[in-house]
């Protein structure tokens, strides 16, 4: 099993000041980068292989890595403004090696609970849902039926039938059948003049494909936040950090 970090984007909606600015995986809690709890909590989970899809000022996060000690694979995308659709498409191959990959948003403080719901078991699909959600047009909302999901968008159009609704953690298991379609759907994205579509409107569409059915695990309660406002960093330190695992506790 691998896992594929999504950490190309400027994360210009947190309006920090030139002096400061650096990707949002190099963001610090409690002296701890994002990145190194990510690869620390990998670590732990046994998944040895990381690659990092990297795309504006990558040497800040190549010398993280250096600090740490930690050879990762880097992927670049030059034209990581374009979309996270391209991002997801430079590392195609990296999907398609085979086994299952982890495919993980990088700006996002979580217990170490998400990763352990993720991998837990024999190879499978997998997404992680949290019910506890603040409405709103921000977070992308996962609607289910019968254990099936029927929409994944930020905005549920009406009319759309689910008894069930949660936001996604941004975190996806795919089986190696599963990352190649998955690719397949991207690559179509990028030849068909949508490469400025976030990545997730290729994972809608792969879940409504119905083809590749997805374990739904409600991570509900475990506290995590996706970072993307200035509000968030203040409401990670305050709210969210104090409620994690340590990583010195947590069982492998």
């Amino acid at each position: 099993m691998r896992a594929v970090i999504l950490a190309a984007g400027r994360g210009m909606r947190l309006r920090r000041g030139d002096a400061d600015r650096f990707p949002k995986c190099l963001l610090a809690f409690d002296g701890m980068t994002l990145l190194e709890r990510h690869l620390r909590m990998l670590d732990a989970a046994g998944i040895d292989e990381v690659v990092l899809a990297l795309g504006w000022e990558p040497a800040q996060v190549e010398a993280e890595l250096t600090r740490l000690g930690r050879s990762v694979e880097v992927v670049l995308n030059p034209g990581y403004e374009l979309g996270s659709v391209l991002t997801v498409h430079t590392v195609a191959d990296v999907l398609t090696r085979g086994g299952d990959v982890l495919l993980m948003d990088a700006d996002v403080l979580y217990d170490r609970r998400m990763i352990d719901a993720l991998v837990a078991g024999d190879p499978a699909d997998r997404l992680l849902l949290d019910r506890g959600f603040e409405p709103g047009d921000e977070p992308v909302k996962i609607c289910v039926k019968d254990g099936v999901v029927v929409e994944f968008r930020k905005q549920v159009a009406p009319g759309v039938d689910y008894d069930t609704i949660g936001e996604s953690v941004g975190f996806f298991r795919f089986r190696e059948a599963t990352a190649r379609r998955f690719a397949q759907i991207v690559a179509a994205y990028v030849d068909g003049g949508r490469a400025d579509q976030p990545h997730e409107e290729a994972i809608r569409d792969l879940l409504l494909e119905g083809c590749h059915p997805f374990d739904i695990a409600d991570v509900t309660g475990t506290p995590w936040i996706e970072i993307d406002f200035p509000a968030d960093i203040v409401r990670a330190g305050d709210h969210i950090l104090p409620h994690l695992t340590r990583l010195a506790e947590a069982t492998p």
